[in-house]
């Protein structure tokens, strides 16, 4: 309809400019002269008409151009998975693609020049983001250069859409507002996954951080690259010292020459390898630590092990002292079944020898000999007998001083024959103890005659008793004698294990049980050729203890 008015007034304005102009020629124009100009006119009616034909086949090309861009950039823009919009100066929506209009629910709306607010009344749902899209706008505007936000668009299924939002504000070179380019970028899916992984990351370092047990990474050169707080807790070395060590640097000489294959069986297994070890601690005694080890795989590729520790030292030490226990309780019937069965004929001849040493004067010599053994199988019986037979403990208040000092008293003469001396450091206050007097005798006589035989060349006892703090009592017992060797130092207080020539072991076992049943301790500490200490402590009150421990039972 357009291009019919157009042709319509290009005919009409010829016709007029024809006859008009050739009018106005033969009106006021000489004869001679009329050719000429009207030569003249036609060629510069030629010339504008031509001109305005030109302009327009031109404006027609670039108007295609600019049609064929605008189509490329719309098939862009509508491929592209982000939304994408163009304002004006205004705000108002010059293009936007598909997305952006699907995300808005605008699919059938004349969207071009309106504004947000006006495109809020198409969309109940969306109302609300599309009018603070007109607040975000102005933020941007006054910035005056690119912004970038997260905003939270929410979706009708009740969950919601997460955009990285970049805004570029485009001026006139006289600074007024020119448009307003608007991509965002769906980010949902990589914000769940950044949430889904730095809460993974916080599970793992959950159990990393907070495991009771040591938990180590290392390359397979054996390279600590990290520990958790339990390794310094559990061997007192600092962790952070010892990341970027190797752990040879902790392992024992025995457990270094087997690391090379420990590291081969881990890297060719596929299931946990566990293996138990032991590593000082730094003060240091040993740990023992029950490890599980598994190959850390990265793209297909074994990079480094990783695995936990457990310190079983504890469980380890119990175990020991269940299977000491077990033995004793082997002994105690063993005992129970033997001592009587010996101790009826032993009595027969004992009485039969000292009627023969009365009557015989001349082999008195073999009969003392004879009844200093039966003595000696009587005393081992005795102590057989206490091993098996269950004791009622009557504690009484005792002067403890007095106990070491009587047992003193009775070994001295024995200690002379061996060319011994024995000093001792009792506090000048009394100390009372409630005990049994008779079998902490035992126990002193035991452990000093244990040193007074450990030093048969000469030498020195030291017997001290010290009051502690926590209503308990040191006696210490030290010896300058052959001392222990570790091996048997580990065995020491098993029934019948004994270095003595003609010990049965029971002397100390003995004395554990009599330790134990009075809730102290006993403590050996020696070296060979070095002499030994022995430390027991023991409560001023047992009683109180078991009330204590029966007490902590029922509370937990």
């Amino acid at each position: 309809m357009r291009k019919q008015k157009l042709v319509i007034l290009y005919f009409v304005l010829s016709i007029i400019w024809i006859y008009g102009t050739n009018y106005l020629i033969e009106q006021f124009l000489p004869s001679h002269l009329t050719w000429i100009i009207e030569r003249l006119k036609e060629i510069l009616y030629l010339i504008i008409t031509g001109g305005v034909i030109y302009f327009f086949i031109g404006k027609k090309e670039e108007l295609h151009a600019s049609k064929e861009d605008e189509k490329r950039l719309s098939t862009l823009i509508n491929s592209m998975v982000d939304f994408v919009n163009f304002k004006d100066g205004e705000g108002r929506w010059i293009e936007a693609n598909d997305f952006g209009l699907k995300l808005f629910q605008l699919e059938n709306v004349d969207y071009r020049g309106k504004k947000d607010s006006e495109l809020a009344d198409y969309t109940e749902y969306y109302a609300d983001a599309l009018r603070y899209c007109e607040v975000s706008d102005e933020e941007t505007w006054k910035n005056g250069t690119v912004t970038r936000c997260e905003e939270v668009v929410p979706i009708p299924d009740g969950s919601a859409k997460t955009f990285d939002t970049v805004k570029v504000p485009l001026f006139n070179p006289d600074g007024s507002r020119q448009g307003l380019v608007i991509i965002g970028r769906d980010i949902t899916e990589k914000k769940d996954m950044a949430k889904q992984l730095a809460e993974s990351q916080q599970q793992y370092k959950s159990l990393f951080e907070y495991s009771p047990d040591i938990v180590y990474m290392m390359d397979l050169n054996g390279v600590f690259s990290n520990l958790n707080p339990q390794f310094e807790i559990i061997t007192g070395f600092k962790r952070e010292e010892m990341i970027g060590k190797n752990v040879k640097s902790i392992l024992p000489k025995r457990f270094r020459y087997h690391f090379k294959e420990f590291i081969s069986t881990v890297v060719d297994n596929s299931r946990p390898v566990i293996f138990e070890l032991y590593i000082p601690h730094v003060d240091g005694h040993l740990i023992t630590l029950q490890t599980t080890s598994l190959p850390i795989v990265i793209n297909g590729e074994i990079t480094g092990i990783i695995g936990y520790g457990r310190d079983v030292t504890g469980l380890r030490q119990t175990e020991e002292r269940l299977r000491r226990t077990e033995k004793l309780s082997v002994v105690g019937e063993l005992s129970a079944s033997v001592a009587h069965e010996i101790r009826n004929p032993l009595t027969s001849l004992k009485g039969f020898v000292q009627l023969l040493q009365v009557e015989d004067q001349k082999h008195q010599f073999y009969y003392q000999i004879m009844l200093d053994e039966l003595d000696r199988i009587n005393h081992i019986v005795g102590e057989l007998l206490l091993l098996a037979k269950p004791q009622v403990l009557k504690y009484t208040s005792s002067d403890i001083q007095k106990i070491m000092f009587d047992v003193i008293s009775l070994l001295i003469t024995e200690a002379s024959l061996y060319n011994v001396q024995i000093e001792s450091a009792f506090p000048e206050e009394e100390i009372l103890m409630e005990c049994e007097p008779n079998q902490l005798k035992q126990l002193f006589i035991n452990v000093i005659k244990n040193s007074i035989e450990a030093s048969q060349n000469g030498g020195t006892i030291w017997v001290s008793i010290e009051k502690m703090e926590q209503e308990q009592l040191t006696i210490t017992v030290k010896d300058n004698g052959c001392g222990i060797t570790k091996e048997r130092l580990a065995k020491i207080g098993e029934p019948f294990y004994s270095s003595k020539e003609k010990g049965t072991g029971l002397g100390l076992t003995v004395s554990f049980k009599i330790v134990q049943s009075h809730k102290g301790t006993i403590k050996f500490e020696s070296q060979k050729n070095e002499g030994t200490l022995v430390t027991i402590v023991l409560p001023l009150n047992p009683r109180m203890v078991s009330t204590n421990r029966r007490s902590q039972i029922a509370k937990s």
